[in-house]
């Protein structure tokens, strides 16, 4: 047989075989990796009994922080907080760290 015949025959399957079907795996088990990293959301329970205490919140490193502010209320996926004069909503959902401060600290 003509060499270029062997080629042009089992080059695709090469391809397809040692290529193809093993970069489709490495993405498969990445996006299942993906998955397992997000953790566990941040429980509305767990959050509502801190509810009049002053506390500092983080939502990260490109998030903002929010600092000595009170809990006032915790609805649905939602805290509103009070800071500074002025009231914020936070999503449940981009909070990473919740410290509650000492009692010198409470308003």
């Amino acid at each position: 047989m003509n060499p270029a015949i062997w080629i042009s025959i089992y080059l695709p399957m090469f391809v397809v075989l040692f290529i193809l079907i093993p970069s489709e795996h490495r993405i498969i088990t990445a996006k299942i990796k993906q998955k397992k990293k997000r953790g566990v959301k941040m429980s509305n329970d767990l959050i509502k009994s801190y509810i009049g205490k002053v506390c500092n919140i983080s939502s990260g490193s490109f998030g903002p922080k929010f600092q000595k502010v009170k809990i006032i209320e915790v609805v649905d996926n939602w805290i509103k907080v009070e800071g500074k004069g002025k009231i914020d909503l936070i999503n449940i959902d981009f909070i990473q760290n919740i410290k509650i401060l000492d009692s010198k600290y409470q308003k």
